[in-house]
């Protein structure tokens, strides 16, 4: 579709000066979002964008992680195929949230680090991608995406705790993103939207009518309450605009789903595309993607048996022979989905200078459910790659830290993220963005 990118940039510049004009509060979202037509002018930070990859079923450590730390690493098994991009990630290893266990359970803890699957906790807190979507979401038409491999789970979590599902389709997900809606769909949409903000004028009416009665810390949490209501009817009138306006087209076809739920690499090869191109035309900037786990024979070859009951090996060596084979794979195409980004203009700069990339899974060993030691590889822009941060495998580093390099990465300014209380040692920002 890169033929048409000057359109978008066109397009996108006008689209974000008319919302501004029309009263929403998130001018500087928008004046970020002009960065790609204004960039070789040299005047704006090019928009910063977010995705997690995350695993359900983990990764053999052994296979990924170098033995050796720093930049002079001898690259694993499975990192040998992303040799050409070894200066465009960083390995991390003997990292994982303090105080989550849980086994499976911990797939809700993978993005929030709130140990909500281990303890019994019936309430989760807000996922890293969230909590971006929520502050910077606003200027592109899908604050954000939240996709799966199969099914409608997610490690995706609002700041009431509730669990985002996933779409699973990406023909579904194409649709979505860049077919018009008919002239009676839209209809039905304002309709809609209208409805939700003459309802959050009721609730707020009603409001005010009780904090006449109330004592001043009651009033103080209604307050707070206001603030949330103006904030949806904010949201609810810009969805109203986007919705008027034509969705960005592209020089692709609309995918045709895998109907085998067992091709978990061709699977994740499809949604990866359809991800590159959201990206490409602005749609979004944060995206959690989640890849659970096939219960069947991946078709690979070489590959005889079910991933899951592969992932549980119990160091069988035929099985984790097979199990090397279908996690190699999985790399190979998250090393490929980086190489795409690298070929796909922004600007002056690529797609990869302005998206961090982030895979990681809840299981640092699938076969004994240990959330320990957790699996990373960091890919993208923001930071200085090439290496290999090796952490106490015995006493891990919390990986919380990450997720507030990335949170000031995208332009947050925070230091804490659930038990992160500073940047990740050793990840040393770059010049470049």
């Amino acid at each position: 579709m890169t033929s048409h990118a000057p359109h978008f940039l066109r397009h996108q510049l006008d689209r974000r000066t008319v919302l501004r004009g029309a009263g929403v509060s998130m001018a500087l979202p928008w004046l970020s979002a002009m960065a790609p037509a204004r960039a070789a002018e040299g005047t704006e930070r090019p928009p910063q964008r977010f995705v997690a990859m995350t695993l359900g079923l983990g990764l053999v450590g052994d296979n990924l992680n170098p033995l050796e730390s720093g930049k002079d690493y001898q690259p694993s098994l499975y990192l040998r195929p992303l040799q050409d991009l070894r200066d465009r990630f960083t390995v991390v290893s003997g990292s994982s949230h303090p105080g989550v266990t849980g086994g499976h359970r911990a797939e809700a803890s993978l993005l929030t680090a709130n140990p909500v699957g281990s303890t019994g906790k019936a309430k989760n807190t807000i996922s890293l991608d969230q909590l971006m979507a929520k502050h910077l979401g606003q200027a592109t038409r899908f604050p954000s995406l939240v996709l799966s491999n199969g099914g409608s789970n997610s490690p995706s979590y609002t700041d009431s705790g509730s669990m985002i599902p996933a779409e699973s389709s990406p023909g579904r997900l194409f649709r979505q993103l860049f077919i018009d809606e008919t002239p009676a769909e839209r209809a039905a949409m304002r309709r809609s939207l209208a409805q939700g903000r003459g309802i959050m004028d009721l609730v707020g009416e009603d409001a005010r009518r009780l904090a006449r009665t109330l004592g001043k810390g009651d009033v103080d949490r209604l307050e707070a309450y206001y603030t949330s209501v103006r904030d949806l009817e904010q949201r609810l009138a810009a969805n109203q605009d986007w919705a008027d306006r034509p969705k960005p087209k592209v020089d692709a076809k609309r995918p045709v789903d895998i109907s085998n739920a067992n091709d978990f690499v061709g699977r994740q090869r499809l949604m990866s595309d359809v991800v590159r191109l959201a990206l490409q035309t602005d749609s979004t900037r944060f995206i959690s993607y989640h890849l659970g786990g096939s219960g069947g024979v991946v078709p690979l070859p070489g590959v005889l048996e079910g991933y899951h009951a592969l992932s549980h090996h119990g160091q069988d060596q035929d099985k984790l022979t097979q199990l090397a084979i279908v996690e190699g794979e999985i790399i190979a195409s998250w090393g490929q989905f980086l190489r795409d980004l690298a070929e796909t203009p922004d600007g002056d700069r690529s797609l990869l200078d302005s998206t961090s990339v982030l895979l990681t899974s809840n299981l640092g060993n699938g076969s004994n459910h240990s959330n320990t030691n957790m699996p990373v590889l960091l890919g993208g822009s923001g930071f200085r790659h090439g290496q290999h941060l090796a952490f106490d495998k015995k006493n891990n580093y919390p990986l919380t830290n990450l997720y507030v390099s990335l949170l000031q990465r995208v332009g947050m300014e925070t230091d804490r993220f659930a038990s992160g209380t500073s940047t990740m040692t050793g990840l040393e920002p770059s010049d470049s963005v």
